[in-house]
């Protein structure tokens, strides 16, 4: 998975996936057909989660979106259900879905003990999917779920089907680094890009709109949109790591947007979740809970490769996604093929 390119400092995990964190899976389902390119993309941290909840935090850039579940996961510092990944009008579906197959796993969710918060987060695909069709269901949510894996697909798939990144196909990417403390430890990536302009797009210091009509005198035939694109980031990570020091790795989320010439928008959704596999926290607890974490003036190498996960991953998603043609025929290019238009990026490619 990732790229061929090696970016940043820091080792890549063994597949360069955030499934590269222990019991981390990820599941999607696709919906192309004509007009409607979409789908659901599912991140499972863990089995039985709202048992054993996970220490987790999410940070705002820009607040244009409409995500579910953020605001209890800070307050409480924790993660209790997978996350689900969708296009904004069908957050309502993909909640209602999830909070379905917790109530199956869990009987005595609304019994014997308190609800469920389910994250949903979204990105709007409208430009190529039918989104007022409403066409995700209850079942694609469902499927992405309980069919997720170790492997899975990057670019234009699942919840990035429909999604546009620097007016180039954007989608899914991941990418994931190692660092050492004590041992080896994981931080993992996974995005859903559909931001940035096409104008600002930079890759190893080279503006890709002005490399290529240098050399091809050919403009890429995008609409003169305003910036109002998202980028939903989870990073996950397998460090002893407080639910603050899990915010303060999201608010660096942007350093990692910004590597690929990004800026935010006013119309721009950018939004971190991070939760952490080390700490276990049991929903039927003792009066106190015991939390190992790193040492604040340790974590600066946690910072640097998180950036270049969400660097890295950002360019995985949208060089792993082909041309595709959607809504009323609107067509979006792939990178993969503006690189290799201009050359002098094989090392990016594979």
């Amino acid at each position: 998975m990732g790229i061929k390119k090696e970016i940043g400092m820091y080792k890549k995990g063994k597949n360069n996936s955030i499934t590269d964190v222990e019991g981390v899976k990820v599941g999607q389902v696709t919906i192309k057909t004509g007009d409607v390119q979409t789908g659901v993309t599912a991140i499972v941290p863990k089995e039985n989660i709202f048992k054993e909840k996970l220490l987790a935090a999410s940070h705002v850039v820009n607040g244009f979106a409409k995500p579910q579940g953020l605001i209890q996961i800070d307050e409480l510092g924790t993660i209790e259900a997978p996350i689900v990944l969708t296009n904004t009008l069908s957050v309502g579906t993909a909640l209602t879905a999830s909070v379905k197959y917790m109530l199956e796993q869990n009987p005595e969710i609304g019994v014997d003990t308190g609800t469920i918060n389910c994250p949903v987060l979204e990105c709007n695909d409208m430009r190529l999917n039918d989104i007022r069709g409403l066409h995700v269901t209850e079942e694609n949510v469902l499927e992405a779920i309980t069919g997720a894996s170790v492997d899975f697909e990057e670019g234009a798939v699942g919840a990035g089907r429909g999604m546009r990144c620097h007016e180039l196909k954007g989608g899914i990417g991941t990418s994931s680094r190692v660092v050492h403390y004590d041992r080896d430890y994981n931080v993992g990536v996974l995005v859903l890009t559909n931001h940035a302009k096409f104008h600002e797009l930079t890759i190893d210091g080279k503006n890709i709109k002005a490399l290529r009509e240098d050399r091809l005198q050919k403009k890429l035939p995008v609409d003169k949109e305003k910036e109002q694109g998202s980028i939903i980031i989870i990073i996950a990570t397998d460090l002893p790591l407080s639910s603050r020091q899990l915010k303060r790795v999201c608010k660096r989320a942007m350093a990692g947007i910004s590597r690929t010439g990004a800026n935010s928008g006013n119309g721009s959704g950018e939004i971190a979740l991070a939760f952490s596999t080390y700490n276990k926290v049991l929903h039927e607890k003792d009066d106190f809970v015991e939390i190992k974490c790193l040492s604040d003036d340790k974590i600066d190498d946690v910072f640097s490769a998180t950036i270049d996960a969400i660097h890295e991953s950002i360019l995985s998603s949208m060089i792993h996604a082909e041309k595709v043609k959607g809504y009323k025929d609107f067509e979006v290019e792939s990178l993969r093929d503006v690189l290799q238009e201009i050359g002098d990026f094989e090392e990016y490619l594979k």
